[in-house]
Formats: structure tokens, C-alpha cells, sequence
């Protein structure tokens, strides 16, 4: 697949990805192409079990396909060392997960400010930015408490911010209302949409909710492997 100067941001073709059961071979992914445009949002809805988060793990370079090729930012993740791509994965993704994954010990504004240092913005500024991203969700009230001092719907907006504070090009989230009340998830879900469109970011969101989905501006489902 040959990288073109388009809007493209994530990219993969002919992904195949088998897992082994004992002596056997269980076909997930059976060949899948796929393009995120820039500020697009996508939903990929499935049953249990389809394969959906499997997808956005290998899109994520969190796990590696058994074939096939993953292009973020018009690189082939393979073709990455480590290193590269954990580089390339956190100047251009964002994650968001159903559990918030938020590290206990750390404040929340520690926590957002986490993938700035990571990559090595002076504590100075990661902070700053951080408390930018947290202002942006509701949260500049909460910038030291710790993840168990918050709600549910308040951890969940730490991570969308944390998830968002580098500006990456493409936010992947897996089920990431899935743990919240009907009335939360709408009002994360509402949030993650409208920082999406001021920030320009690209959306991928595994979801079960219809409702949700509906409200995304393409709407993918996989079945036995395939996406379509």
C-alpha cells in the first residue's frame, strides 16, 4: 500500500490476525482494508467476541497482525523499531478504554500530564498543557485529586483528556462509555464529540451502544473477519 499526500492519518490492508487454541488455529481478522480520514468519526459495531477491540489494538500498534500492514501517519508500523513506534504512537493516537486505567497514586492532573513527559516536555509545560486539557473537560476544579477521590464519569474525563492532551491525530476508544450510566455516557460521549471537532481529530470508537454509533459520521460493522 503506497502512502499517498492525502487526509489519510491511519491506514491498514489485507490485516489477517489468527490466534492458536491448542493445535488449532482460530481465524479473528480474515482481511481487512481500512482508511480513518483526518477529523472523521468512525464506529465499528460487532457482536461479542467479533474481533472489534483485536482491531483496534493491531490499528493501535498494541499488538502486531499475523499479516498484513498498519500505516500511521503514512509509516508502516512494522517497519518501526520499538522505539519508533512507541514514539510515532504517542505523538499521533490517543486511547480510551472502558476502565479508565488512570494510575491510582497520581493526581489527575499527573495522570493527563503523563504522555508529555513520557516523551519528554519539561514538567513545566506537560503541566501546564495538562491543566488545558483538564479546564477543556470540567475538571479544572479537580486538578489534585486522585483517581479514587473522583466519579465515575469524572475518572472517565481524566482519561479523555489525558487521552487527548498531546493533540494527537487519531483518538481509538474501546467501548469507552461502557462502564457509565445511561445519563453519564451521553455527556462523555457529547464531550469526546465535541473535542474532536475542536481539536481535529480523528475518532475510532469500538462501541455495543447504537445510539452512540448513530451519532458518528460513518458506521462500520465487522462479521466473521471482515469489515464492511
Amino acid at each position: 500500500m503506497n502512502n499517498t499526500i492525502d487526509n489519510t492519518v491511519l491506514a491498514c490492508a489485507g490485516l489477517v490476525k489468527t490466534f492458536k487454541q491448542g493445535s488449532y488455529e482460530v481465524p479473528v481478522l480474515r482481511g481487512i482494508d481500512f482508511a480513518v480520514q483526518k477529523g472523521e468519526t468512525i464506529a465499528i459495531v460487532g457482536a461479542s467476541g467479533s474481533g472489534k477491540s483485536t482491531l483496534l489494538h493491531i490499528l493501535g500498534g498494541l499488538d502486531a497482525p499475523t499479516s498484513g500492514e498498519v500505516l500511521l501517519m503514512g509509516e508502516r508500523m512494522d517497519k518501526l523499531s520499538p522505539l519508533a513506534q512507541g514514539n510515532l504512537r504517542n505523538r499521533a493516537l490517543g486511547f480510551i478504554y472502558q476502565f479508565h486505567h488512570l494510575l491510582p497514586e497520581f493526581s489527575a492532573l499527573e495522570n493527563v500530564a503523563m504522555p508529555l513527559a513520557i516523551r519528554g516536555d519539561e514538567t513545566r509545560v506537560a503541566k501546564a498543557r495538562a491543566a488545558e486539557m483538564l479546564n477543556d473537560v470540567g475538571l479544572s476544579h479537580r486538578l489534585t485529586h486522585k483517581p479514587g477521590e473522583l466519579s465515575g464519569g469524572e475518572r472517565q474525563r481524566v482519561a479523555v483528556a489525558r487521552a487527548l492532551v498531546t493533540h494527537p491525530s487519531c483518538v481509538l476508544a474501546d467501548e469507552p462509555t461502557g462502564n457509565l450510566d445511561r445519563g453519564t455516557a451521553d455527556n462523555v460521549f457529547e464531550l469526546i464529540m465535541r473535542l474532536n471537532a475542536k481539536y481535529e481529530t480523528a475518532l475510532v470508537m469500538v462501541t455495543h451502544d447504537p445510539q452512540l454509533a448513530a451519532k458518528m459520521s460513518r458506521r462500520l460493522t465487522i462479521a466473521d473477519g471482515l469489515l464492511g
